[in-house]
């Protein structure tokens, strides 16, 4: 499996599969606490205002979470296709301590560099 031990995807594997759980439990919290809080309508303009405020981050929240809950996906399926831990920009094998870290990780650290100087390349 692209050049990886069966022992280091394995290893990630488990950590993708909590970080997923970790992230589905903090969105059903989330919107728990959101549907609490539409329970107490009413009130003055402020009590309305910290509502919307809260509803928007709640918003902001859940994005963050749905592209991270996308990474994770794309990061099993990628073990399951025998793909997992190959650099997207470099075609190389990923740093095993960094997949360790961000075991959703696309790029090596080398793969990161050259898609940040990109970046900045065009953002000019």
């Amino acid at each position: 499996m692209s050049g990886l031990t069966r022992d280091l995807v394995e290893k990630c594997k488990g950590k993708l599969i909590h970080a997923k759980t970790d992230l589905l439990n903090r969105v059903r919290e989330s919107r728990q606490d959101l549907h609490n809080a539409d329970d107490n309508k009413g009130g003055d303009e402020g009590d309305q205002t910290l509502r919307a405020l809260a509803e928007a981050e709640f918003l902001s929240m859940h994005e963050r979470l749905r592209k991270q809950l996308m990474e994770i996906e794309s990061a099993l399926g990628r073990i399951e296709k025998g793909l997992y831990g190959i650099c997207e920009e470099t075609e190389e094998i990923i740093e095993p301590d960094r997949l360790l870290a961000i075991p959703w990780t696309r790029l090596s650290i080398e793969g990161a560099e050259i898609r940040e100087s990109l970046g900045k390349k065009y953002a000019r």
